[in-house]
């Protein structure tokens, strides 16, 4: 399948479409591109890790805490060697009195030759997701 198609398609919807639909999807996410620079995020404003507008076009590493900068850079660096494609963590972070439970996944974006494109970065509160038990089928919800 070429990209063709998919272009077309996304050249078919209008900003105000792809904002809403981006911020509808379950999961926070950033794009960083193949120099490190943050491109863009969905949930703004709203976002478990905040960050401002001013952010765009800057370096990810100015996103996280200054003792946190070597694993960032072991990230990026593992992930543009192609070493690996992903890398995943989890951790708890309180939300007041709340713990949330957060699983964290950065994945490289390649194109079809393998080239490193950058980084896709994507955080999902499990918390809600840990209780869940059994089976609920499409059919099932009231």
């Amino acid at each position: 399948m070429t990209i063709e198609p998919l272009m077309n398609a996304l050249k078919k919807m209008d900003y105000e479409f792809l904002s809403a639909l981006f911020d509808t999807l379950p999961i926070e996410f950033s794009i960083i591109d193949a120099d490190d620079n943050v491109l863009f995020w969905n949930y703004h404003g709203v976002r478990i890790f905040k960050r401002g507008p001013a952010v765009i076009g800057r370096n990810v590493r100015m996103c996280h805490p200054s003792d946190s900068i070597d694993k960032v850079d072991k990230v990026i660096k593992v992930l543009k060697s192609g070493e690996r494609n992903e890398v995943q963590f989890w951790l708890d972070l309180p939300d007041g009195d709340t713990p949330r439970k957060l699983f964290i996944r950065y994945r490289a974006i390649r194109d079809d030759s393998g080239k490193y494109l950058g980084i896709l970065e994507t955080t999902v509160n499990l918390t809600p997701l840990q209780g869940i038990e059994g089976e609920q089928r499409l059919g099932d919800f009231q």
